[in-house]
């Protein structure tokens, strides 16, 4: 059976719904966006003619599964009042923005503790997560495996795990797994046995059910690395067999894939190819 929920990060320089139709001529059946600067706080205000142009470019590719991804600067247990109070405001437009478009899912790097240790650091940004679900709809949270680089949260599943038992398991607060970020933390998944155990490990602490998108990316850094640093599929240290694993998981079939390798969309187009080739 072949994965039908394949795709990449689309450029969204031309809007949204430029987004939708360029991804769907690479052969994307899903596509992760930005729906503002992911370098900035302020967005620009959503008009009806951009929604309208997105409803429209989801009829016309079919491309009904989207998921954006929210801002680089959002740190939910950033140790100042100030720049916490910014990272929960800033999640909230996302979510709203989001809300606004009918997008399901928002992927969010959740933050980085700066100094204040991983235990105090999820505690802080367990309760900026559940004021950010209190004020906003429908939308929900990916909470994004990291590679551990500097002080980021998630780095290991057991911390993911921790996050969703602070917030009491919200079913508005689920999973995205990138595969480049995962072998960083140390999570090898180069061979069948590495790939099924890392899983096991996932459904043992998290749940499968909690894994909504996946992040298909290689890394130019070694295992354990804590370095975050994506390369094109099979051209990294992880190489083609753990991608080849995840196209054909039953479990996946309907998670959304998404590509966030280098040299977009160029490479994506590229990757893309590769992805749907391993799909049996």
């Amino acid at each position: 059976m072949s994965h039908h929920l394949l795709g990449a990060h689309m450029p969204t320089g031309k809007g949204l719904g430029a987004a939708l139709r360029d991804g769907k001529a690479i052969g994307c059946t899903a596509v992760q966006v930005f729906t503002s600067s992911p370098q900035q706080w302020k967005a620009k205000a959503i008009t009806d003619a951009m929604v309208a142009d997105f409803k429209a470019a989801q009829r016309e590719t079919g491309i009904d599964c989207v998921v954006s991804h929210d801002s680089y600067l959002v740190n939910l247990c950033a140790p100042t009042d100030e720049n916490r109070m910014k990272s929960i405001d800033g999640l909230k437009g996302e979510l709203r923005r989001c809300h606004q478009y009918g997008i399901r899912w928002a992927v969010s790097h959740i933050g980085a503790h700066l100094g204040q240790g991983i235990d105090e650091g999820l505690k802080v940004a367990a309760k900026s997560v559940l004021e950010v679900l209190k004020d906003t709809e429908e939308t929900i949270i990916l909470a994004e495996t990291t590679a551990g680089q500097g002080s980021s949260l998630d780095a290991r599943f057991e911390e993911i795990a921790r996050l969703l038992e602070l917030t009491g398991n919200p079913d508005r607060l689920c999973v995205c797994l990138d595969t480049c970020h995962i072998f960083a933390a140390g999570y090898d998944i180069r061979t069948a046995e590495g790939y099924h155990e890392t899983f096991e490990e996932f459904e043992r602490l998290i749940g499968i059910g909690k894994l909504k998108a996946i992040h298909a990316n290689d890394s130019k850094k070694a295992l354990g690395s804590r370095v975050d640093r994506h390369e094109h599929l099979g051209e990294g240290e992880i190489g083609v067999g753990a991608f080849n694993l995840l196209v054909n998981d039953p479990r996946f079939f309907e998670v959304p894939i998404l590509l966030e390798t280098p040299d977009a969309p160029e490479g994506h187009e590229r990757n893309l190819a590769k992805l749907w080739s391993m799909a049996k």
